[in-house]
């Protein structure tokens, strides 16, 4: 079953220079894992296609229950020199939420509980 990432974490996102900044924290401490194992650096920068001229790393933060991305290139040289309309990332955090990820039958019944 796949489903949006709204529906196992929230995040928040800015910048620093040309490089978005983006944070997914799981809702609950079950979640985590699917983070890890579906959020992957390789699927976040296919999910931004063109927006992320550079590379995507990933961070993992177990004690957090989080996971923290550095999207390279994508802010169109940044806040000062960027003609973007978002040129601090901010809407960054929203737009990975919108991915889809898989999930087992018994991780969809964890859902509803």
């Amino acid at each position: 079953m796949k489903v949006e990432l709204t529906k196992l974490a929230h995040a928040r996102s800015g910048d620093k220079g040309d490089t978005a900044n983006v944070g997914v924290i799981a809702l609950k401490e079950e979640f985590y894992p699917i983070l890890v194992r579906e959020v992957t650096a390789d699927k976040v920068k296919q999910h931004f296609g063109p927006i992320v001229k550079g590379e995507v790393e990933r961070f993992e933060l177990p004690n957090l229950g989080a996971l923290n991305f550095l999207l390279h290139g994508s802010l169109g040289g940044g806040g000062t020199l960027s003609l973007m309309t978002d040129a601090q990332g901010k809407t960054f955090s929203t737009a990975l939420l919108r991915m889809q990820v898989e999930l087992s039958d018994e991780e969809a019944k964890g859902l509803q509980e």
